[in-house]
């Protein structure tokens, strides 16, 4: 059964990858491509053509899917499913908005993702012992989320929605003591805003077709003991 579990993050992984890698094709890779000229001027060519950014956008976009449609949808479901929130597509938007957290959104509120041609005062030591740390409490925060959303599941839905978010106040903790990490670059500000903007829509839109597809899949068949047909014996 576990590897029914396996499978099928899998393929809801694939399809989630290859919508994100397209994202990342078409939009992802033309705005990159216009904030690099800040970084090196309007001189000179593409080093590589855009069949092969094209190509390598949509395979890397189908990996990421697959590491988060197993890892998330395949193994944390198996051992997860009884205690996450909700039914059917509900279960796997809790478990998609967890991973969201835990992998982007918690270390993002201290480490947002730049654009090419700026640059950090956190080294890169720093960032990544605070990203992993972020991770860290962004788990811890959604299982807090899940666990408030199951206990108070027969309150009024303004209540359960409260409660449920009531964790996410944690996240305010690292944010006040995060060390300063100043960035500068000829990116105007307002460009580094909307390429923030479309990585986290991006990520969003990642884990939003993982669980719709998997959702769509439906839930691991079992075969019940008694449900068998055993063999005539004769006496």
């Amino acid at each position: 059964m576990a590897t029914d579990y396996l499978e099928r993050g899998a393929v809801a992984g694939v399809a989630g990858g290859l919508v994100y890698g397209l994202f990342v094709a078409t939009v992802g890779n033309a705005f990159t491509a216009g904030l690099e000229t800040f970084e090196h001027g309007h001189g000179g060519g593409p080093a590589v053509s855009a069949l092969t950014t094209t190509v390598a956008s949509v395979g890397g976009g189908v990996l990421w899917g697959v590491l988060f449609g197993v890892a998330a949808f395949g193994v944390a479901y198996f051992f997860l499913e009884p205690a996450l929130p909700g039914t059917g597509a509900t279960k796997r938007l809790a478990l998609a908005g967890a991973g969201f957290l835990t992998v982007s959104g918690a270390p993002w509120l201290v480490l947002p993702p730049q654009p090419p041609g700026v640059e950090q005062a956190l080294g890169t030591d720093a960032r990544l012992a605070w990203y992993a740390g972020l991770m860290v409490l962004g788990a811890l925060v959604a299982a807090l989320a899940g666990l408030t959303a199951r206990r108070t599941a027969d309150r009024h839905v303004a209540v359960r929605l409260a409660a449920t978010a009531s964790p996410l106040a944690l996240l305010a903790v690292p944010v006040a003591l995060a060390p300063a990490n100043p960035v500068h670059g000829d990116v105007p500000a307002s460009l580094v805003a909307a390429y923030r903007w479309t990585v986290v829509f991006g990520q969003l839109l990642l884990w939003a077709t993982i669980a719709g597809v998997h959702a769509w899949l439906g839930d691991a068949e079992t075969t019940a003991t008694d449900d068998l047909d055993y063999p005539a014996t004769a006496d």
